[in-house]
């Protein structure tokens, strides 16, 4: 088996379990996280002894977006540089989406941004009833663009409306009610149980036959797939390199209010 830094992963009784373990940066993403996490999934999902996958996170925090260290190195990228490294997201994403086995988001803790996104990529999630959620690029001059395709696929485009242009944050409830979670758990035992007899029903089906659905399901979303990585990756560019965007990045990194919010009473935020 391969082994990673940042993420775990092992199999037992046809059921692979990733983790993420990058607790003290709460499970944010940088280049190493997103290229062990999709080498991590297209392992599994190529191994045949493998039914279904479980991602969880270790730490107080399923995912919290990017990792700062990451977003300093985006502050002085060119257009080009900010594409290539917005499709390293892109390509991990879809991996997990159209990876041929079924994926549980097991979610215990709060996800921002990216975090989000790697949820909505998954074709189930389980989340605890304490966790939060939050689209929250905007306030950084940016957008959820990468993200995009993957979050309005699972919300859709009204509760995207209201979601990316607020950043406002959201409870287990309510991502449950958009449809980015299925079920709210109180206790930890809980989900594991849940997650248990949704693979014990996979477990019923032929393994075939369930991959099929999966390549049905993202064959059939429509012609959005086949230009989503290019309009979401330029967008993405375009904003980090603007001035809003280089301006929001840089008072984040600075512990500093953007100039946008100067007068607001409003503490710098949290992505």
């Amino acid at each position: 088996m391969a082994e990673f830094e940042f993420v775990q992963y092992e199999c037992s009784n046809q059921v692979g379990t990733l983790t993420l373990n990058r607790p003290e940066r709460h499970n944010a993403f940088n280049e190493q996280v997103i290229q062990e996490l999709e080498q991590a999934f297209k392992l599994l999902g190529e191994d045949e002894t493998v039914r279904a996958i479980v991602l969880r996170s270790e730490g107080q925090s399923f995912c919290a977006g990017a990792d700062l260290n990451w977003m300093k190195k985006m502050v002085d990228y060119d257009f080009r540089e900010n594409v290539e490294d917005a499709k390293e997201l892109a390509h991990m994403l879809q991996t997990i989406r159209t990876c041929p086995k079924p994926t549980i988001a097991r979610v215990h803790g709060a996800a921002f941004g990216g975090g989000v996104g790697l949820i909505a990529a998954c074709d189930m999630a389980v989340t605890l009833d304490r966790c939060l959620f939050g689209l929250t690029e905007v306030k950084l001059g940016i957008l959820p663009a990468v993200i995009s395709p993957f979050v309005l696929e699972k919300i859709g485009n009204a509760n995207a409306s209201r979601y990316f242009l607020t950043a406002e944050r959201f409870d287990a409830k309510e991502a449950q009610r958009i449809n980015l979670v299925n079920e709210v758990k109180l206790h930890t035992t809980e989900m594991d149980e849940w997650i248990e007899q949704e693979i014990k029903l996979i477990l019923k089906n032929g393994p075939e036959a369930v991959s099929a659905c999966k390549k049905l399901i993202y064959e059939v979303s429509g012609p959005l797939w086949n230009t989503a990585e290019k309009v979401t990756t330029e967008m993405i560019a375009e904003r980090r390199i603007s001035k809003e965007g280089q301006e929001g990045i840089k008072a984040f990194l600075e512990k500093r209010r953007p100039y946008w919010v100067t007068k607001s009473k409003e503490s710098t935020p949290n992505v």
